[in-house]
Formats: structure tokens, sequence, C-alpha cells
């Protein structure tokens, strides 16, 4: 067991609700936005679908340079590419996090902005901050979408005004 090993059962555990979520993106409403500066639904949703990879595997890395970034969202064609996203995801970032080593998970990692740090901290911090906090941030703004979609929101945490389990 390595200090990573709740972080990869909360990666599988938050995985299946994003997948709830993500589930109920429907096929028909790919392209809508709530707001002209918002990513459609479809980017909205590729991107959550693919948040663990990406950023597990910039962890990957000792540093990381803001001008190599892509900030452009790809448009999801169908629900089926994003859901067949999330699933690679999830297990490309249980692969990353789980071959780390605790030595590693320590080590610094850094985003710059032309060489310049922008931030520099623990690895294990970075994949708390930018993968997983990251990530329940989109998947909230996703249930949003949903809402407004007058899609019903699936259980999250708890209930949700569509679904109880405790029912």
């Amino acid at each position: 067991m390595t200090m990573l090993t709740p972080m990869i059962g909360e990666l599988q555990q938050e995985g299946a609700t994003t997948r709830r979520v993500l589930e109920r993106v429907p096929q028909d409403k790919l392209s809508w936005r709530p707001h002209p500066k918002s990513m459609s639904l479809g980017q909205l949703a590729l991107h959550t679908a693919s948040i663990p990879a990406a950023l597990s595997k910039l962890a990957q890395l000792d540093q990381f340079d803001e001008s190599q970034a892509n900030f452009n969202q790809a448009e999801a064609a169908s629900v089926a590419e994003i859901l067949a996203a999330h699933d690679a995801s999830l297990q490309a970032a249980q692969e990353h996090v789980g071959g780390m080593s605790d030595s590693f998970a320590m080590g610094t990692w850094r985003f710059t902005a032309r060489g310049n740090d922008i931030m520099a901290l623990p690895r294990v911090a970075m994949l708390r901050a930018l993968m997983l906090n990251h990530w329940y941030h989109h998947r909230g703004q996703l249930s949003v979408y949903l809402r407004l979609l007058e899609v019903p929101v699936p259980v999250i945490y708890g209930r949700s005004a569509d679904e109880n389990p405790f029912s």
C-alpha cells in the first residue's frame, strides 16, 4: 500500500458517480451551451470525461509549461465517445497514479509560464487539486447543464431533486 492507494479508491468511486452523470447527457443536445462564453454540453462532457487521464499524465512530468497546453476543448461527436473517453481516462489515471512511489508522489511538480513558476507543489497535492478537485468542479457544472436542459440529475452525493437513494 502506498500513500496514493486511497486516491485510487477515490478515482474508482468518483468515476462511477461521474459516469452516471455522463450517461444522462442527451445526444441531441451536444452543441447546446447555456451562454455564448460557456463550453457546449459536448465539450464540457468530453472534458469532464478526460480529466483524470490528462492530469495524471501531466503528473508524470516534473514540470509543465502553460504554453504547451491546448485550452480549446474538443467537441464530442456522440455520448458513446464521451463514455468511452471516460472509461479509458479512468483506466489510464489508475495506472499512472498506481505506478507512483511515495517518494515520487512527494516530489515537486511545477506549473510554469514561459519558464516562470506559477505553482510548485508536491505531486500528490497537484493530483488532489488539479486532477480530482478540477474533475469534481466540471462534474458539478455538468449537473447544472443537465438541470437547465430538464434532464433528471442523478445522485452524486446523497439525493438529488430527481433521485433519492434513501427511499
